[in-house]
C-alpha cells in the first residue's frame, strides 16, 4: 500500500504513566517516531490525540459531573495534549499546526477541511484537537471522520496493546490475537478496541485501519515501510 497521507490516532491513555498525567519520556518517544517518518519518508501526517490521560468524558459521572459537561472537558483535554505534542515536535524541527473543532483562536486554528488539507500539502503535520466538537462522540470516531475528510490512505490507531484481541489481553493473557479482521467481524463480536461508529464510518468509506502498539519503538516506521505490524482491518470478500 502506497502511503502518501495517513491519519494517526494516539490514545491519550498511553501518554501518562502511573499517577503522572504526562510522561515526558512517552511524549518525546512518540514525537521522535513521528518526526522520523516525517523526515525520512515525507509522509503527510494528520494526528488525533486523545485526552484519556487527563480525563475521559465517559467516566465523568463517577465524579459527579454529567456526561455532556464531562465530554466537553474531555475535548479540552485533547487540546492540552495537542499543544504539548505541537511544542515537542517543533523542537524537533517539524512544522505543526493544531486545528480545533471548538474555536479558541488565541492558541489554535479552527478546523476547516480545506485549510487542513492545504497544511498537509505544504508538508506540515496537522494535529486535530477537540474531537468532533460534540458530546457522546469519541476521539476514535473523530479520527475516522478526519481521516475520511482529508482523504487519508490509512487510519492508524496507536494504543498500548499489540492489536485487536478477542478479549482484553491485559485481563486475559490467553486472548486470541487477530492478525487481520473484517469491519463486520469487529461489530458482530463487539470488540472494544475501536468504537462501533468509527468502524462503521471506515467500512462505509472502505478506509483500511491498522491497530498497533505505539509503546513499542519502531512500530510506526515499520508500518510506513510496509512491514506487518498489529492488526489489519479491511473488507474481506
Amino acid at each position: 500500500m502506497e502511503l502518501k497521507r495517513v491519519l494517526l490516532k494516539i490514545s491519550g491513555q498511553i501518554l501518562g504513566e502511573k499517577e503522572n498525567i504526562f510522561s515526558k519520556d512517552i511524549f518525546y518517544s512518540i514525537c521522535e517516531e513521528i518526526a522520523k517518518i516525517y523526515k525520512d519518508f515525507g509522509t503527510q501526517i494528520g494526528i488525533v490525540v486523545g485526552g484519556g490521560n487527563i480525563l475521559r468524558g465517559s467516566e465523568s459521572e463517577k465524579i459527579g459531573i454529567d456526561r455532556v459537561t464531562g465530554d466537553y472537558m474531555g475535548m479540552l483535554a485533547t487540546v492540552i495534549n495537542a499543544l504539548a505534542m505541537q511544542n515537542i515536535l517543533e523542537k524537533m524541527g517539524v512544522p505543526v499546526r493544531v486545528l480545533t473543532s471548538i474555536e479558541m483562536n488565541q492558541i489554535a486554528e479552527p478546523y476547516i477541511r480545506r485549510r487542513a488539507i492545504r497544511h498537509l500539502e505544504k508538508k506540515r503535520v496537522v494535529i486535530f484537537a477537540g474531537g468532533i466538537g460534540n458530546p457522546y462522540f469519541s476521539t476514535d470516531t473523530a479520527s475516522a471522520l478526519r481521516a475520511i475528510e482529508i482523504e487519508a490512505d490509512l487510519f492508524l490507531k496507536g494504543t498500548k496493546v499489540d492489536g485487536i484481541f478477542s478479549e482484553d489481553p491485559v485481563e486475559n493473557p490467553n486472548a486470541y490475537f487477530y492478525d487481520e479482521i473484517d469491519y463486520d467481524e469487529i461489530l458482530k463480536k463487539d470488540l472494544k478496541i475501536l468504537d462501533a461508529s468509527a468502524v462503521a464510518l471506515c467500512k462505509e468509506n472502505n478506509l483500511p485501519i491498522i491497530v498497533f502498539n505505539f509503546k513499542k519503538r519502531g512500530n510506526l516506521e515499520k508500518i510506513i515501510k510496509g512491514e506487518k505490524v498489529g492488526t489489519f482491518v479491511r473488507r474481506r470478500e
